[in-house]
This record gives structure tokens, sequence and C-alpha cells, in this order.
């Protein structure tokens, strides 16, 4: 899969079939600002696709950044709205919802780590671990091996 910009729409038409009433002579007119209501405050580059309102400063590079604006998408779901994703004939592999983010992982990893280091060192200067030391090593392991078995 994946993205072809040369496939996005021409900016003019694209923000013509938006709804949008383009005003002005030169490769910038201008335009409603549908961001905030603004009358005639969104500027639109006819030759590359950018954008940028003047009054409440919602801006973009191209029409694929405006779509993602408009309508909340995200880029891949943007892209093929505006046929400009393609899929190729491979197969791809499910994607599998994660139930923490990455930097939640690594924040856990950061504490369980820290633990573990603290009764290593207990260890190493001959103080013994408590029943309760033991089991919070105990469910840090089990944090830290959930973890790995999720982001492989």
């Amino acid at each position: 899969m994946s993205f072809d910009r040369q496939a996005l729409p021409e900016p003019n038409s694209y923000f013509e079939n938006a709804g949008l009433i383009l005003q002005g002579r030169g490769k910038w007119r201008t335009t409603t600002c549908h961001f905030h209501g603004g009358r005639t405050t969104l500027r639109i580059n006819l030759e590359s696709g950018a954008w940028v309102c003047m009054s409440c400063g919602q801006k973009g590079g191209d029409v694929l950044a405006y779509e993602m604006q408009s309508t909340g998408a995200d880029f891949v779901t943007a892209a093929r709205s505006l046929g400009a994703w393609m899929d190729d004939d491979r197969t791809s592999a499910p994607a599998t919802h994660k139930p923490f983010s990455t930097r939640e992982a690594l924040s856990v990893l950061a504490v369980e780590a820290n633990l573990a280091a603290i009764a290593a060192s207990n260890l190493a200067y001959g103080n013994r671990l408590t029943s309760d030391d033991l089991a919070r090593l105990q469910t840090a392991a089990q944090r830290i091996n959930l973890i790995r078995e999720t982001y492989p």
C-alpha cells in the first residue's frame, strides 16, 4: 500500500467540490473559512493546494491536508477518499489494537526497571527482600512480560 501524490485531485476542482466559492485572480484565491466561519479569510494556492486562514491560523500544504482537517480523517483514510492511496496485491498483517501506547509501555518499563535495579542493589549489599518486595518484583516481571508480548 502506498500514497501517490500525483493522484491527488487538482486544487481548483477539489476546493470547489468541497463547496468553497473561490474569489480573485492569480494563483492565490480567497474564500470563506469553514474552520471558524470567517468571511473571506481563507487563502488557497491553486498551484500547490496549500491553504491558510488569515484569521484563525488553520493551514495546510495541499488538498490532502485540507481533507484531513475538515473531515477529521487520518492520513490513509483521507488519501483513500481522494483516490491517492493505492492498495497493492500484497496482503498486510491485520492491524492489532494495542492495550496501551508505546509511550505508556516505555513509562511502565522505566518504573519496573528502576524497581528491579533497587532490589538488585539491596541484594548486592546483603539486604534481604521482604515478602512484599518479592510480590512487587513478581508484579514487575508480569508487567514487563506483558509489554514484551505486546511489542515483540
